[in-house]
């Protein structure tokens, strides 16, 4: 992993004021593990909100390394782009009011909707999230990661704990256990495997991100799951709920 804090190479989907524009702290977000501000962020003719993570706010954690949460957060991005899905808010890395950290794109969403109140009437998308979560390790997919926005699509947020070499998925989203792996997301996860091979552009894209071997165990899971006909149930001997559900 290098000191690069540079956006990621998929730049041209994400709006000119997260990239360079001025941010503006408005105030912490509440009942956050780690610190977490909305900011407005603004460039000419361009103005959003955001939420900034910085490096500096991040707590310690015996199983991650420490001050990288904020560079997972943007891998999942990649890793999303790359996929082609779930949708995961526009996210870069860049320097802040208080240092290096993440700034992601504010989803305006629907207050009182998450992943319990939602999982019966949209299925497929929270297929591809279990299989997201399964591909980056999310060992912390709680219910209200999961957002309905006003423009009526699931946004999944928080992915400062994922990519682990060591499994940890930790999900509330077990209900296709068993299932079977629709065969389209199964190509895509192959293809997926494909721009993960070493030296491949998408691999060093996230090798500025995450560690490399990081990046192999990522492969691995991918290439397992793309070979799988159907959803995988908890590894023994793990925790596979997180705490809160909510």
């Amino acid at each position: 992993m290098s000191g690069d804090e540079r956006p990621s190479s998929a730049t041209g989907l994400i709006p000119p004021a997260l990239t360079e524009g001025r941010i503006e702290l408005l105030g912490l977000l509440p009942n956050a593990s780690n610190a977490a501000f909305l900011v407005r962020c603004r460039s000419e003719g361009d103005e959003r909100f955001a939420v900034y993570k910085p490096r500096r706010g991040e707590t310690p954690l015996w199983d991650f390394p420490e001050g990288t949460l904020h560079r997972r957060e943007g891998a999942a991005y990649v890793v999303a782009q790359a996929l082609g899905w779930p949708n995961v808010p526009p996210t870069v890395l860049r320097d802040g009011p208080e240092g290096p950290g993440s700034v992601q794109l504010f989803v305006r969403f629907r207050t009182g909707e998450h992943y319990f109140t939602l999982q019966d009437a949209r299925p497929e998308d929270f297929r591809r999230i279990a299989l997201f979560d399964l591909a980056v390790n999310n060992a912390d997919r709680k219910a209200g990661h999961c957002l309905l926005g006003e423009d009526d699509r699931i946004w999944v947020i928080d992915h400062g704990v994922c990519f682990s070499e060591e499994p940890k998925l930790r999900t509330v989203i077990w209900e296709f256990l068993d299932e079977p792996i629709p065969e389209p997301d199964r190509r895509d996860l192959e293809r997926l495997a494909l721009g993960l091979v070493p030296g491949a552009p998408l691999a060093a894209d996230l090798e500025r991100l995450l560690d490399p071997d990081e990046v192999a165990a990522l492969r691995d899971r991918v290439r397992h799951l793309a070979a799988l006909e159907r959803f995988p149930g908890p590894e023994p001997g793990t925790r596979p709920y997180p705490w809160p559900p909510i």
